[in-house]
C-alpha cells in the first residue's frame, strides 16, 4: 500500500474548515492538481454515498502532461471532523480535523494500493508520484489557510 500525509493548523473553528473543505465546487481554487470539482447525481454537496467528479491536470516544469477526470464516492462525511472519499474506486483521500488551541489542525492523507510490482516500481521510484502529492497535499492545505485565515 502506498500513503501519504501533510498537516496544517488553521486558525479557525473546525465547522468552518470542514465547510471549506467539502466544497468540491471549491477544490480547484486551493489544488495544484484538481482544477474543477461538482456534485453529481443527487446528492447537492457533501454527505455520505454522494458522488463527485474531479478535473485534474498534472504538469511538470508548467507542461501540461496529463488530464483526467475522476469520479469520487464520500466515504465518510461526519462535519468538523471527518471528510473521506475514493476516487475511481482506488484511491482514498481523507481530510481529518482536530481542534487545537486557537484553531483547526489538518490532516489530509491518501492510501491506494498498485496493481504489480512493476506498476509500484514505475509509480514510486520513477515518477516519484507519492512524493509529488504530499508536495500537492501541503500547497493545497497551505492555500485554504492563507484563504480562510485572510
Amino acid at each position: 500500500m502506498t500513503t501519504g500525509s501533510a498537516s496544517v493548523v488553521i486558525n479557525r473553528d473546525p465547522a468552518t474548515v470542514f465547510a471549506a473543505i467539502s466544497d468540491v465546487t471549491r477544490t480547484g481554487e486551493w489544488s495544484p492538481e484538481c482544477t474543477a470539482g461538482r456534485w453529481v447525481g443527487r446528492a447537492p454537496g457533501p454527505a455520505l454515498g454522494a458522488t463527485f467528479e474531479g478535473d485534474n491536470e498534472f504538469k511538470l516544469a508548467g507542461r501540461s502532461l496529463k488530464q483526467w477526470t475522476t469520479t469520487s464516492e464520500v466515504t465518510q462525511c461526519v462535519p468538523g471532523e471527518v471528510f473521506e472519499f475514493i476516487a475511481e474506486g482506488y484511491t482514498t483521500w481523507r481530510y481529518e480535523l482536530t481542534p487545537v488551541d486557537g484553531g483547526t489542525q489538518v490532516t489530509e492523507s491518501f492510501d491506494f494500493t498498485t496493481a504489480s510490482a512493476l506498476q509500484r516500481f514505475m509509480y514510486e521510484t520513477l515518477a516519484r508520484r507519492p512524493a509529488s502529492m504530499v508536495k500537492g497535499m501541503q500547497q493545497t492545505l497551505d492555500r485554504i489557510k492563507a484563504h480562510l485565515e485572510s
